[in-house]
């Protein structure tokens, strides 16, 4: 039973809820003793003055959560599996760095935005060269698909690694500038990660490919499970961050959760559905920067 990826991803999913669910209260316990809490801005909405203080950071539970059950229940030795994983944790790697210099200067400036784009850069650089060897090797392909056009899949070779590139950068960013209230964040990723666990099992499975007009790549088929313990986890994180929130996942919750999504979409070769099926996030990252761009004209 436990070689069907149905079984395993189901499992994994529980797993992953019930260990955000129940380590819940024990990281928000330690997030508050260790004064790990939001800063919010003076010139901010006076409804955002109340969360000052709320334990951020809360995207290590998220991690934690989604990560472990993966690591039990997937295939280590599929390269797509440890591709998605390494991703993640680099990005949340980043935003943990700006979450914890914003908590130790107190203000909301972190990590400064050029160093923080350059770093979510070479994470993604890294994940197109891991993409390049991995289609010497005849085991991924530069192609790009476009949905339900079977027979037209330019092969973009190098310029596959601009893609990659643009693709993981701006989910990452869409997720991030997207957690400003209460579970939206967090609920909108739901949504999206449980439409990629349907993806990833559908394009790991030649005949529901095929009758779908996808391009099916059986190896891509591990990725239900991390996919599904992604779904699990934020679950379990969006009871303690819906409102009012108890504890925000801060940007090493968004930039990982964004980079896992950016990553998921280009293994299974799904990256022009990413942005209608982040509808929300394309919007909400829209909407910021043209706010942005009026603020500064």
């Amino acid at each position: 039973v436990t070689r069907y990826i149905t079984f395993r991803t189901a499992i994994a999913s529980l797993t992953a809820l019930a260990i955000s669910l129940l380590l819940g209260p024990w990281m928000i316990r330690k997030l508050r003793e260790a004064q790990i809490g939001q800063v919010i801005r003076a010139e901010g909405p006076a409804t955002h003055q109340p969360k000052a203080g709320t334990p951020t950071m809360g995207g290590l539970l998220i991690l934690i959560a989604a990560l472990t059950p993966t690591l039990l229940w997937a295939d280590l030795t599929n390269p797509y599996i440890w591709i998605a994983i390494l991703s993640t944790i680099a990005f949340g790697a980043v935003g943990f760095v700006d979450d914890y210099l914003k908590i130790s200067r107190q203000s909301h400036h972190g990590l400064r935005p050029r160093y923080k784009f350059v770093a979510q850069i070479g994470i993604a650089v890294a994940v197109g060269m891991a993409l390049l060897a991995l289609t010497d090797e005849g085991l991924y392909n530069t192609n790009l698909i476009f949905p339900f056009f079977k027979d037209f899949v330019p092969d973009l070779g190098w310029l596959y690694v601009p893609l990659v590139v643009l693709v993981l950068v701006g989910a990452s960013n869409a997720v991030n500038l997207t957690d400003g209230l209460d579970g939206l964040a967090i609920g909108t990723f739901t949504v999206a990660a449980a439409a990629f666990t349907g993806l990833a099992y559908v394009t790991g499975h030649r005949v529901l490919a095929d009758y779908l007009l996808l391009v099916g790549f059986s190896p891509t088929a591990e990725l239900t499970i991390f996919c599904g313990s992604l779904v699990g986890a934020s679950l379990g994180f969006l009871w303690y961050n819906s409102y009012p929130a108890d504890i925000f996942m801060g940007d090493v919750g968004s930039l990982a959760l964004g980079g896992a999504l950016g990553t998921v979409a280009v293994l299974i070769k799904q990256e022009l559905l990413l942005p209608l099926v982040g509808g929300i996030f394309v919007l909400e990252a829209a909407s910021v920067i043209i706010q942005v761009a009026v603020f500064r004209m």
